[in-house]
């Protein structure tokens, strides 16, 4: 009798921990989909490989969540599963990545076709950028990430990432010298 009272609790403390699993998830999911998305986007500039490799992502976060102790570092942790999964699609196999267009995101606010137009050119002067610079910078602007957390993810020094952040917006900063965005929506 007493073996069939032990099973029963040791049963209902595993529904208890499955369920608490699940709603952990859920949430993380609901909170980080689109960041995690929008980074996958960026690194491979296709919608359905970005799609694939988020939901691979977030299949390996469903099978390692124990191992996330602090739910504050989550959206790092989602963000370095996504960077390994995305390496993973290339030792499976080389694509050939010759100057890929940078389709733009749907925002689901409407820009103007000014706003329209700098942000296309700021997409492109982004994508002219060295890897080493680019990566840092998208994590900061479109991940919002710190420069320590950017150090973490990509295994660098702090100073190397402030480096290449201040880089990065200096070159951008540079080709907004030199190009007048106005006259060329006004024609």
């Amino acid at each position: 009798m007493f073996a069939r009272f032990r099973n029963k609790i040791g049963s209902d403390q595993v529904n208890s921990d499955m369920l608490n699993k699940q709603r952990r998830y859920d949430s993380l999911v609901r909170a980080l989909h689109t960041d995690v998305f929008r980074y996958a986007y960026w690194l491979c500039g296709d919608r359905h490989v970005a799609e694939d490799i988020t939901q691979e992502a977030f299949l390996r976060a469903w099978k390692s969540l124990d191992s996330l102790k602090d739910d504050k570092a989550a959206k790092a942790w989602l963000i370095t599963i996504l960077r390994r999964e995305n390496a993973r699609r290339f030792e499976r196999k080389q694509f050939d990545y010759s100057d890929v267009e940078q389709e733009s995101l749907e925002d689901a606010q409407h820009l103007s076709s000014e706003d329209e137009t700098e942000h296309y050119w700021l997409r492109r002067q982004i994508a002219k950028l060295d890897d080493e610079y680019r990566e840092p910078l998208v994590l900061q602007v479109i991940g919002g990430f710190s420069g320590d957390e950017i150090a973490e993810l990509l295994g660098l020094n702090r100073n190397t990432v402030m480096t290449r952040l201040f880089r990065a917006r200096n070159q951008l900063k540079e080709a907004l010298e030199h190009t007048d965005l106005r006259g060329q929506s006004n024609g």
